[in-house]
Parts: C-alpha cells; sequence; structure tokens
C-alpha cells in the first residue's frame, strides 16, 4: 500500500488538529471495522496455501517422513509438524 499525502486529502483544520499530536511522523489510520476483510480475502494465495497444507498431510498419511516433507516444500521441520497437527484436527473436528 503506498502513501497518500495528507493535504490532498483532508482539510486543513484536520491536519492541523493531527499536528498536535504528531507533527511529521508517519501514522497508520486502520479501517473502520464494517470496511475490514480478512487475511487473504484478496488472493488466491489462502486457497493455495490450503491446497499445499492439505498435500503435506496426505503425503504424511502416505509414509513420507518429516524430514523429507520439510526439504521437498522448502519449510521447517517445525512448520511440518505445525501443519500436520492443524490437518489433523480439521480431519478430525
Amino acid at each position: 500500500m503506498g502513501y497518500l499525502k495528507a493535504e490532498e486529502i483532508l482539510p486543513a483544520a484536520v491536519i492541523e488538529m493531527i499536528q498536535e499530536y504528531v507533527d511529521g511522523a508517519n501514522i497508520y489510520i486502520p479501517r473502520r471495522q464494517d470496511n475490514r476483510r480478512e487475511w487473504g480475502s484478496r488472493t488466491a494465495y489462502r486457497m493455495e496455501l490450503g491446497a499445499r497444507n492439505a498435500a503435506i498431510y496426505q503425503d504424511y498419511l502416505s509414509g513420507m517422513r518429516m524430514k523429507l516433507l520439510a526439504e521437498q516444500y522448502f519449510l521447517s521441520e517445525k512448520s511440518i509438524q505445525r501443519i500436520i497437527r492443524q490437518e489433523r484436527q480439521k480431519n478430525v473436528g
């Protein structure tokens, strides 16, 4: 996300009020609650990770060792363990 110039979008009175609190600093203004989106909702990346994690779990169930899974998917063994645990919970649950 790029930066917007306050002078181009805010009235001068609002800028002066903000300057009383943060003069010249960068600030983050969060979205309104009704405009918030879940992580990954704008791209297919969330679905891609879900498919990858399901594939990791299937490979694990087929007998592939965690060390080999970590090498194949370029992840740490801890990440593989976490994915397997999460997928197991989803499938039991």
